[in-house]
């Protein structure tokens, strides 16, 4: 196999067993009656090149190389409380002040469940 597929082959593989369903969908967190499930935006972008040549003194040689970048940034936040869901989405500064109102001392619960977690 040449470099350059060998190379995207390792990118693709890679990419795939960290692009899954629990990387968009977070993991959901429940604060008692409240159920938290965060979605999440990725983008990425990839690129690969080989190529070969002669060095000035006549020796043969080949190179090549790949490179991934990616951006993972919270979008959304699935409220669940009782039979009622809501999205708040978080990219606005206001956005997130919406999901503390509507979950009372979430933040004291969190920091609870943190520590409780640590002492275990």
């Amino acid at each position: 196999m040449d470099p350059v597929n060998e190379n995207l082959n390792t990118l693709f593989d890679k990419l795939e067993r960290f692009f899954r369903t629990e990387t968009i969908v977070g993991e959901p967190i429940s604060i008692g009656d409240i159920t938290l499930v965060p979605i999440i935006d990725i983008s990425f972008g990839l690129g690969t090149g080989g190529g070969t040549g002669k060095d000035t003194k006549g020796g043969d040689g080949t190179g090549s190389g790949a490179g991934v970048g990616a951006k993972i940034v919270p979008n959304c936040v699935l409220i669940i409380k009782g039979g009622e869901v809501s999205v708040i989405p978080i990219k606005d500064k206001g956005s997130f002040e919406k999901v503390l109102e509507m979950v009372p001392d979430i933040i004291s619960k969190i920091n609870k469940k943190i520590k409780d977690k640590e002492k275990d």
